[in-house]
């Protein structure tokens, strides 16, 4: 009975999530790409859909062999798109390295710290995730606008004579997406660091080896798996992020996020949006897929 009890939990906790992901992932998925191949309509909800599951399997068979890529033709077709898709991965990468160039010392700080201090410097580094994502957001007009706290600062110090722009440019959202996923890219980082045997750097030491050979032969590639999750996990919602090229980027920043929200919401167009989300999705998951398996090779092979 123990084991039937036993065997039964451990299938539980396998299909928990997958049905987490086949309620909240393949479920909301399938409905917008479903959409992506309607055609727009004058109605609520404001498509017409391509086939219909209540009018019967046959009469759906022969909606879906006449089915239309003039959604994903338009994408080709107009040059927005793709700039904004190209845009939205050169900010992501580029938000991605500068989170890492400043999450990494301070992941290694932590993990390098008493054990007493660890826990407040782990709250410390989870404490703005108590606050609003768009009061943070916001905050950071009213510190980088011309008359904003920086440019005070600044001008107090007399490091400048004229107030910077920094507010409506790229650079503003290269802050606001850093401060934002700092934590993502540092817990991560953290957890690698954390378990790491540091008597090995004490070793190579002894033997003669400098601190920075130490810790770039040993320190890091231990930590590589924390970097490359911390990576994925800021890099892929900076892709289609809104909020922050919304506020800070201003009307010039070309992001796929402001335009989705564009055409679902100002232009009403919901099956070139679910077109937009569907190609965006296919972006970031095939490179992800196709890195894990490397990964996955990788290890395989070593063993």
């Amino acid at each position: 009975m123990q084991k039937l009890i036993t065997a039964i939990a451990g299938r539980l906790v396998i299909v928990v999530p997958y049905l987490w992901l086949l309620l909240f992932f393949l479920v909301p998925f399938f409905i917008v790409l479903k959409i992506s191949f309607s055609e727009v309509a004058m109605a609520i909800p404001a498509y017409q859909p391509a086939f219909d599951l209540s009018q019967g399997l046959a009469a759906n068979f022969e909606k879906l062999k006449k089915l239309s890529l003039d959604n994903y033709q338009w994408l080709l077709d107009d040059a927005l798109y793709f700039k904004a898709y190209v845009s939205s991965l050169t900010i992501a990468a580029v938000s991605t390295v500068l989170t890492l160039l400043v999450g990494y010392p301070l992941a290694y700080g932590m993990a390098r710290a008493p054990s007493t201090l660890r826990p407040t410097l782990l709250m410390l580094v989870i404490l703005p995730f108590w606050t609003s994502f768009l009061i943070r957001v916001y905050a950071w007009i009213g510190i980088l606008k011309p008359e904003g706290l920086l440019n005070q600062f600044l001008m107090w110090a007399h490091v400048i004579d004229t107030p910077l722009t920094i507010l409506n440019t790229n650079t503003a959202v290269f802050i606001g997406i850093v401060y934002s996923y700092l934590p993502f890219m540092v817990l991560p980082i953290y957890a690698s660091l954390e378990k790491m045997d540091y008597s090995l750097i004490e070793a190579a030491q002894d033997l003669g080896c400098p601190s920075f050979t130490a810790f770039w032969k040993i320190t890091f590639p231990l930590s590589i798996p924390g970097v490359v999750a911390g990576c994925f996990l800021v890099f892929i919602p900076a892709v289609g992020e809104f909020v922050i090229p919304d506020l800070l980027g201003g009307s010039q920043t070309l992001m796929i996020g402001k335009t989705l929200w564009s055409e679902f919401f100002s232009n009403r167009d919901w099956p070139v949006s679910s077109a937009v989300a569907v190609v965006l999705l296919v972006i970031l998951i095939v490179p992800i897929v196709l890195f894990q398996r490397a990964q996955a090779r990788a290890q395989e092979s070593g063993k």
